[in-house]
């Protein structure tokens, strides 16, 4: 594609020769002939230091945001903004051939997702997603690495569902993302906020840093779809000029959830809108699926979509993997996963499990390494609280020491109380639960929920807990 096709609808300074380009990166370690290098200034390495040596390899040209007085250097006033268009247009700007719907918020941004897609397509309309878990192209999975992707993955992912005829495309959009302008140039049908509590603050520094990149994805939406409990709902409505449609379980909106009813394999509830009120069952159980189906349900009628018709697609809607996970086994006690590994998500994870449990809640969790630590006793508090006997583990320690981590959660707990015991290695842990669980307890797993992997030090290892599970019931490990 030619220089002057990738900059389209991107200011630039200077002149440039209109160079065919083969390809386009902002990695200096993937530079090929005839590439285009995007120079972004990270966190670690500013990557203009490495422009030079980039045309050196056979790059065309680089894309800078100053400039560093070399030949081929192409001036922008943002690169990460420019990388974002870049990769847009470089793929035949497929996203604009797509209804695409942004999903942002703490906690149930992929079930959310899920119950987007699943409605839709129970309606007889194909959707992409784009997530945490996976990445789907209709039917296809595509391993994911990030909740959001880089621009190029991400266009790239875009054009192969508009080539396959995909009308929708789901997408979670986490606040990272956000910040760095990774969604740059992509028009939203709908916007829409799950919830928000404390979460990233390693990266953001502040909450309110933290709010404010959720916010940005609400200026480029035709319509945003807000959760009205929410104690921020009102700065994430002021000033977006959009239509903004609500959705509430304890106040007055648009889409009301009024008398839900809890059970082991769902709820049930009235959806009320101003004219009429229709019965919904949702298959995955806790207080927060009343949350995550409702905003699902309100943002694909966000897009035009008749209420009573969408009511029904969302009967059709199934579990998402790792969250709430019900693990089939022969033992007399409920075993469950969950992903939840926030201060909130936790105690949703484990109020939900307790509707439902005859017995005892018996939490399994961690907190993961190099990640944002105030959030560590807080979850040692909440898990104390809420659970009649927590199990403190290992998750993801990456470069810390576990034993350090747990300490950090241990600080959150009150001293004295016997029904919290300590296990780094996170399978005997497992196998501490399995062994203490009776008759009706539920052992509720939680933060790896989908993962099948642990990350110690650098190192990316296998470890499936649905496998790790299978093996201590049939005494396979020990």
């Amino acid at each position: 594609m030619l220089l002057s096709q990738l900059l389209e609808g991107i200011p630039v300074t200077g002149k440039y020769i209109d160079v065919d380009v083969k390809q386009i990166t902002d990695n200096s370690n993937n530079i090929t002939v005839g590439c285009l290098f995007v120079c972004i200034k990270g966190a670690r390495f500013d990557a203009h230091k490495a422009a030079y040596e980039v045309l050196q390899k056979g790059a065309a040209a680089v894309v800078v945001e100053k400039d560093i007085g070399i030949e081929k250097q192409i001036i922008v006033e943002d690169s990460r903004a420019a990388y974002a268009l870049l990769c847009k247009n470089f793929f035949e700007r497929s996203s604009d051939k797509l209804k695409i719907i942004g999903v942002t918020g703490t906690n149930g941004k992929t079930t959310t997702t899920f119950v987007i897609k699943d409605i839709l397509e129970a309606m007889g309309h194909s959707c992409g997603l784009i997530g945490t878990i996976e990445n789907l192209i209709g039917e296809e999975s595509v391993p994911s690495v990030l909740t959001t992707p880089d621009p190029f993955i991400m266009h790239a992912l875009f054009k192969r569902m508009a080539d396959k005829g995909l009308r929708y495309c789901v997408i979670e959009a986490s606040s990272q993302a956000l910040h760095q302008k990774r969604l740059e140039g992509i028009s939203f049908a709908a916007g829409v906020l799950t919830n928000i509590s404390q979460d990233h603050l390693d990266y953001h520094g502040t909450m309110d840093e933290y709010i404010a990149a959720k916010k940005e994805l609400f200026y480029n939406c035709d319509k945003a779809i807000i959760n009205k409990d929410e104690k921020k709902a009102d700065y994430f409505s002021r000033d977006i000029n959009i239509p903004v449609l609500t959705y509430s379980v304890t106040e007055n909106a648009m889409f009301k959830a009024s008398d839900a009813v809890y059970h082991s394999n769902g709820v049930d509830y009235i959806l009320e809108t101003k004219e009429e009120s229709y019965p919904v069952h949702f298959g995955i159980a806790g207080s927060f699926s009343v949350y995550n189906s409702l905003c699902a349900i309100a943002a694909v009628c966000a897009l035009g979509f008749p209420v009573k018709d969408v009511v029904n697609a969302a009967k059709q809607a199934k579990s998402v993997p790792g969250r709430l996970e019900s693990i089939k086994h022969n033992k007399p006690y409920n075993i469950i996963i969950d992903y939840a590994h926030t201060p909130d998500g936790l105690e949703k994870a484990i109020d939900a499990v307790k509707s439902f449990t005859k017995g005892k809640v018996i939490s399994v969790f961690g907190c993961g390494g190099d990640r944002d630590k105030a959030k560590r006793p807080l979850m040692g508090k909440i898990a104390s609280l809420h659970s009649d006997i927590t199990i403190v583990t290992s998750d993801n320690p990456r470069t810390e020491d576990p034993k350090t981590i747990i300490d950090e959660i241990l600080t959150g707990i009150e001293n004295g109380k016997d029904n919290i015991f300590v296990e780094t290695d996170r399978t005997k842990a497992i196998k501490l639960a399995l062994d203490k669980a009776k008759e009706d307890d539920t052992v509720l797993l939680l933060g790896k929920g989908h993962e099948t992997y642990q990350i110690i030090g650098l190192d990316k290892k296998h470890y499936d807990e649905r496998e790790v599970i299978a093996e201590l019931l049939n005494g396979d490990r020990v």
